[in-house]
C-alpha cells in the first residue's frame, strides 16, 4: 500500500506564522487565535486533542482539518492516518463522520423527498442532483433499495449552484403537488411544470457544501459516513450489512 497516496501533508515554516507563544495558558484557545490572526478568512471552529500524541486537531470553516503542534508553530493539513491491527484506519476521516452526524441530526429531514420503505431498517441520505447521469442511475434503483428496507431521505445538491437551471429544476420538483411523481419525471428526463413555492432548495444546498459534499450522488449513512458516488443497490445493502 502506498502510503503517501493517503497521506499527503504540507508543513508550513515556523517563520510563517511568528514567534511559538506560551503555552501557560488555554493551549485551544491560543491555537485558534493564532491561525485565525496568520490565515487571513480562516474561521476556527473547533480545536481539540488528537488522538495523536502532541497534535492538536483544529476544523475550520473552509472544511479542511488542520492538525497543529501545541505552540501552533508546526502545521499539517491532509488526513491522519493509523495503523490497526486489522489495517489501516483513516483517523481524520472518522472524525469527519461524527461532526457530519451531529450537524446531519441537527438540521433533521425538515422538507426532504422521502422514498420510505415499508420494512425500514436503514435510512440513507442522498444529496442529488437532478441532471446528474449518476444521480438517474441510482434513482432508478430506488425501488430496489426500498425492497432491501432502505429508506432515501433526497437533499437538494443542484450542483451548478443558486440561480441555474438545475436549481430551478430541483425547486419545480419540490413545489409540485405530488414530488415523488415530479422527481421521477425530472429523473427520466421528461419535463416537468414550472412551479415556485416557499422552499428548502438553498438551505439544503447549503447543509450539503457545509458537511463536505463536493458532487453527486452524495450518500450520507446514518453514523455521519459518506459514500461518494453511484453505488448499485445491492453493494449499498451489502455494506450496511442488510444481506
Amino acid at each position: 500500500m502506498n502510503v503517501k497516496r493517503f497521506f499527503v501533508v504540507t508543513v508550513m515554516a515556523a517563520g510563517v506564522l511568528g514567534s511559538p507563544f506560551s503555552v501557560a495558558g488555554d493551549i485551544e484557545d491560543a491555537i485558534s487565535d493564532r491561525l485565525s490572526s496568520a490565515v487571513p478568512g480562516l474561521k476556527v471552529s473547533s480545536v481539540r486533542e488528537s488522538e495523536a500524541p502532541g497534535l492538536y486537531e483544529v476544523q475550520s470553516n473552509n472544511g479542511d482539518t488542520i492538525y497543529t503542534t501545541p505552540d501552533g508553530q508546526y502545521l499539517l493539513t491532509g488526513d491522519l492516518l493509523k495503523i490497526t491491527d486489522t489495517g489501516i484506519a483513516n483517523v481524520t476521516e472518522e472524525a469527519r463522520a461524527g461532526d457530519r452526524h451531529e450537524v446531519m441530526d441537527s438540521y433533521g429531514d425538515d422538507g426532504v423527498i422521502s422514498y420510505k420503505a415499508s420494512n425500514e431498517k436503514a435510512v440513507v441520505s442522498v444529496f442529488t442532483d437532478i441532471d446528474c447521469p449518476y444521480c438517474r442511475k441510482l434513482h432508478d434503483e430506488v425501488p430496489e433499495l426500498n425492497d432491501y428496507g432502505i429508506t432515501v431521505n433526497y437533499y437538494a445538491y443542484p450542483r451548478s449552484g443558486p440561480g441555474t437551471p438545475s436549481f430551478i429544476k430541483y425547486t419545480s420538483v419540490w413545489c409540485a403537488e405530488d414530488q415523488q411523481s415530479a422527481m421521477d419525471a425530472a429523473k427520466s428526463g421528461a419535463g416537468i411544470d414550472a412551479a415556485t413555492c416557499e422552499n428548502p432548495v438553498r438551505k439544503q444546498f447549503d447543509l450539503g457544501r457545509r458537511i463536505g459534499v463536493t458532487g453527486t450522488p452524495a450518500i450520507v449513512l446514518e453514523d455521519g459516513n459518506i459514500v461518494r458516488g453511484y453505488v448499485p443497490a445491492k453493494t449499498l445493502a451489502e455494506g450496511l450489512g442488510l444481506l
